[in-house]
């Protein structure tokens, strides 16, 4: 007999346990779903960027030489105004550098290839170093800052 009460007791525990787990989940899932409105609600008030992160720096192609350039260079597009450095590679064999147009296509160019109506001469740590036909040097760094010198 005592173990029928003590059977009947645990059963009386488990069923009732349960059952207020189970109004407290559903009263925590209503708690959730308000919360949950109330998080879209302020997502939508949230103040959107007036610049697009994305975009990169189309706007400022060349740098702060940008300003100074011809009107042949601006309508060429192999001009070195157009691209950015993305990266340099030296080598015992050869040596390369990797410019970055506004559209986002790669060119790699090595030692002594022209791009355009300008040679590449000579790398250093942070920058490229382009001869004209004048003999004058154009130089780019990864500040996309381009600048010409008479000698380098």
């Amino acid at each position: 007999m005592n173990f029928f009460k003590i059977l009947l007791t645990l059963i009386f525990l488990l069923f009732s346990t349960a059952s207020f787990s189970d109004n407290h989940k559903a009263a925590s899932d209503v708690a959730l779903s308000d919360e949950a409105k109330q998080m879209l609600e302020e997502l939508d008030e949230d103040e959107v960027p007036l610049n697009d992160p994305f975009a990169g720096n189309e706007g400022s192609a060349g740098g702060a030489a940008g300003a100074n350039i011809s009107e042949e260079e601006q309508e060429d597009e192999m001009s070195l105004y157009k691209f950015k450095l993305a990266g340099l590679i030296s080598g015992k064999d050869s040596s390369y550098i990797s410019l970055v147009n506004s559209s986002g296509e790669v060119i790699s160019v090595t030692l002594g290839q022209y791009l355009g109506k300008i040679k590449l001469v000579d790398l250093r740590l942070n920058e490229a170093i382009f001869e004209k036909d004048d003999k004058k040097f154009i130089i780019i760094d990864f500040n996309n800052i381009i600048r010409e010198a008479d000698e380098y």
